[in-house]
């Protein structure tokens, strides 16, 4: 598991636009409003696109490490 810190992330309007995003990206996660974190069940690969799917949004996710 994969976790991306997610700061911008203020707000359930703001949960449903990434998972909406990212089951549109046919990715497995967990969203967590209060820790601000998106947890990616996959590889790099699927990380990366959690990542740029999260920018196009209008969040910055940094892998947390």
């Amino acid at each position: 598991m994969i976790i991306l810190d997610v700061p911008e992330m203020h707000c359930n309007k703001c949960v449903e636009r990434i998972t909406k995003a990212l089951e549109d990206d046919k990715l497995s996660f967990t969203v967590s409003l209060e820790d601000k974190t998106v947890s990616i069940d996959g590889c790099q690969s699927c990380a990366s696109t959690a990542i740029s799917t999260l920018d196009d949004l209008g969040f910055t996710a940094t892998i947390r490490g």
